[in-house]
């Protein structure tokens, strides 16, 4: 058996402000949105997130994302102004890594191998 990245289901309260967001601030491609069933999907590069709508109270989680420049991302995330909210470093375990939130509170660990 072979398996893909699983690709979470994050929960919203609007799933086209979500899907906006995340194309002018993480550079995201908008794939679909499917009104009736309040769900919708990002892409960018090999990595996909749906969100879904929800009132309920949204938890958020956190993402360990692999880049092959994470110096490219890095400036490319800077320049469309997303929430930077650790800057980029080389840390004692390895990893060159920077730290993007969104407006929901999910963080992004992007990182590359040192």
């Amino acid at each position: 058996m072979k398996l893909s990245a699983p690709v979470p289901a994050l929960p919203v309260p609007d799933v086209k402000a979500a899907q906006a967001y995340y194309r002018d601030h993480f550079g995201c491609t908008i794939e679909w949105y499917h009104e009736e069933g309040r769900i919708g999907g990002v892409s960018h590069g090999e990595a996909a997130i749906f969100f879904r709508e929800s009132t309920d109270n949204i938890c958020p989680v956190v993402f360990w994302m692999y880049s092959e420049d994470v110096d490219e991302a890095y400036a490319e995330m800077t320049a469309r102004d997303a929430n930077i909210v650790a800057p980029i470093e080389d840390t004692p375990w390895g990893l060159r890594q920077f730290t993007v939130q969104d407006p929901y509170g999910n963080l992004f660990h992007i990182h590359h191998d040192i």
